[in-house]
């Protein structure tokens, strides 16, 4: 029998002003946040890498602030994914994976979000997966509803990489094709941003189906804006049994 798989959930970055008293502690230097962030959750997508790589030493001084289980995913630089349009892999991961892999053991998925208005382009995307580390795990997330096809999902498997089921695309497939899967909540429009109760409960119950297949589940929430990505991270999280002391704990929806 197939043994459960494990979701971790958390916000897309945790370094913005306005959570100042909304998730921080009202005098807590910005620089003990992440510190404070790492008690709450078990892991964080970091965002700025996509605008600027980090310096190796920036991601190791990450490392040694957060606990030996904590899993940072990374988000690939846009250099590589819309200035090169993965054009080049073999320098742009090199360089990527030059820094990233500081983080060490505390590295999770690595996440390479594509343009928004780029059609389909199967070898390049073919070219790009062939030059991923296999020790590491990737996703993609395509903005373009026209990659969303067989083809795509076939290089995808072929390379165990993962693709990214988000709701910047309406009705997004639910296609799995690796032995893990990633999920982004970039904030729902009707409530302002804000997800309602009703459709958490409805996230969770995808999530443990996921993780009754066997499937390990990555979710991070996009939606910054008033703190709703944390009050809705803790919301999932606490409609699945996820908490500190029980990581893997997940009770049906």
């Amino acid at each position: 029998m197939k043994s459960a798989g494990r979701c971790r959930i958390g916000t897309s970055g945790y370094v913005y002003r306005h959570w100042k008293e909304i998730f921080y502690p009202p005098g807590l230097p910005v620089r003990d946040w992440l510190d404070w962030y790492a008690r709450q959750f078990d892991t964080v997508e970091l965002n700025n890498s996509f605008y600027r790589l980090p310096s190796a030493d920036a991601f190791e001084a990450w490392r040694r602030r957060v606990p030996a289980d904590f899993l940072f995913a990374v988000k690939f630089s846009r250099y590589g994914s819309h200035l090169m349009r993965l054009k080049n892999p073999r320098d742009t991961i090199r360089r990527f994976d030059a820094n990233a892999s500081h983080l060490r053991r505390n590295l999770g998925p690595v996440l390479v979000q594509l343009p928004p208005n780029w059609n389909v382009n199967c070898g390049r995307l073919e070219e790009f997966l062939a030059r991923v580390p296999r020790r590491q795990k990737w996703s993609v997330e395509f903005r373009d509803p026209r990659w969303l096809r067989p083809e795509v999902y076939h290089i995808l498997r072929r390379h165990r990489v993962a693709l990214c089921i988000h709701d910047k695309i309406a009705d997004h497939p639910r296609e799995i094709t690796a032995p893990w899967t990633y999920l982004r909540f970039h904030g729902a429009q009707q409530e302002g941003g804000n997800y309602s109760p009703a459709q958490l409960q409805s996230y969770a119950r995808e999530i443990t189906g996921f993780v009754q297949s066997g499937l390990d589940v990555y979710a991070y929430f996009n939606n910054d804006w008033h703190g709703f990505a944390i009050a809705n991270a803790q919301a999932l999280r606490a409609v699945l049994g996820i908490d500190a002391a029980q990581p893997r704990g997940l009770r049906s929806a």
